[in-house]
Parts: structure tokens; sequence; C-alpha cells
């Protein structure tokens, strides 16, 4: 586990393990190890470790999972950094920033 963490309990990453085929996909795009597969089925390990990209819930092929993408700081950075452009995520609104 990288150690990163977003704000703890705060995610929205939903796991119906009943619709998991146990394919790994999850594993194989999430950048943050917040998945393992035991018994052929996809158990989430460390859920604030979740960034909420979404990788894993648009890569599933079963549909077992759901993550609100696009939420949050993380987001922010990511699209900064792909379109070369300082990250936005209007958290810095008011008088007090939080993030980024």
């Amino acid at each position: 586990m990288f150690g990163l963490r977003y704000l703890k309990d705060v995610v929205s990453l939903q796991l119906d393990a009943g619709k998991c085929n146990g394919c790994k996909k999850c594993l194989q795009v999430c950048p943050h190890e917040v998945f393992v597969v035991e018994d052929k089925l996809a158990r989430i390990v460390d859920r604030d470790a979740c960034m909420e990209c979404g990788a894993c819930a648009l890569n599933c092929p079963e549909g077992a999972l759901a993550v609100e993408a696009g939420v949050g700081c993380a987001y922010a950075i990511i699209v900064g950094s792909l379109k070369g452009i300082e990250a936005d995520c209007g958290c810095g609104e008011g008088e007090s920033s939080s993030c980024c």
C-alpha cells in the first residue's frame, strides 16, 4: 500500500460481492491497491486509499463496483496534471482551502 489517504470514511466506493466474478480487473487498474481477491471474490481492503478515479467501476464487467468518479481533489489533481494546468477542485473557494 502506498499510505496515501484522502479523508477518512468519506470515499463513495461500493462493492456488491454478489455480482463479483473474480476477474481481478479491479486489482489491475487500481493505482492504490484498494482491493484483494480472496476465495475468487474481490474484497475492499483499504477503502480510505481510494482516490475515486473510477477505473475499477469502469472496468468491472459485472457492474459489481460503484464509485462517484470525478469527485474531490484527487480528480482535480489528475485532470490538472494531464492538461498541464493548476488543479482546481473548488475547495479553495472562500476563506480557507483544505486541499490542492
